[in-house]
């Protein structure tokens, strides 16, 4: 008797198998219809079937077992009524799911809409920088701040747009130089590079004084770890 080499079933044919156990088709001869080990068939059929429900069909199978034709022809010809039935049943239920979704949007194609009139008026991003910055007459800084200096002790200057949390903003805005402070010197020093260093500012009156000298060298914005403030 020649062995049943271990194979690998294809899902049409893993369904048509637990189709046929549940019918009451035996292990035994389902091995053998589908010219495959019974571990095969116990394995796939155990991991698309609980273990419970395997074990009391079996119990059933064993007893009371079906007769199939044992006429030797190929798996795929044994299966193939079985096999076009689950593929019509499949495309049954595509065809029917495509009805429902057919006929929800024609009942929402049906219902009342209220048409709104477009605005007849044109959007200032001018008044933008007031949503999103905050006059430095309005802040109150903490006690101590720190800031990222170059070797020359000169202002790490940089564009508005290199700080990713405020892209949202025009074109324009993104163009403006800011100076940079912290409130934290571990964050700062995370910041910081080796040709630069970290300062500590003492006094933070200081940025209300300096700021005619700041917007006279074309910086407007102070950046700081939860708002943007306007010079």
């Amino acid at each position: 008797m020649k062995n049943i080499l271990a194979k690998r079933l294809t899902e049409i044919q893993k369904k048509v198998i637990i189709n046929d156990f549940v019918n009451g088709v035996t292990i035994d001869q389902l091995s053998k219809r589908f010219s495959c080990t019974k571990i095969t068939i116990v394995r796939n059929l155990k991991k698309n079937l609980s273990e419970s429900k395997y074990n009391s069909i079996l119990k059933i199978n064993e007893n009371s077992p079906i007769k199939i034709s044992e006429t030797t022809i190929t798996p795929n010809q044994l299966a193939s009524n079985q096999e076009k039935n689950i593929l019509i049943n499949e495309e049954k239920n595509l065809i029917e799911n495509k009805s429902i979704e057919i006929d929800n949007y024609e009942s929402f194609s049906d219902a009342t809409f209220m048409e709104i009139a477009p605005l007849d008026c044109e959007i200032n991003n001018e008044t933008q920088k007031d949503l999103s910055s905050i006059s430095i007459s309005e802040i109150d800084f903490p006690k101590i701040v720190y800031m990222i200096v170059d070797s020359k002790i000169e202002l790490e200057i940089k564009l508005l747009g290199n700080y990713p949390n405020w892209q949202f903003l025009s074109k324009d805005e993104l163009k403006r130089k800011t100076i940079e402070i912290y409130y934290d010197l571990k964050i700062a020093k995370k910041f910081c590079n080796k040709e630069q260093k970290v300062v500590k500012v003492p006094n933070t009156d200081v940025f209300r004084i300096v700021s005619p000298i700041l917007i006279s060298r074309g910086i407007s914005r102070i950046v700081c770890p939860d708002k943007l403030i306007a010079l």
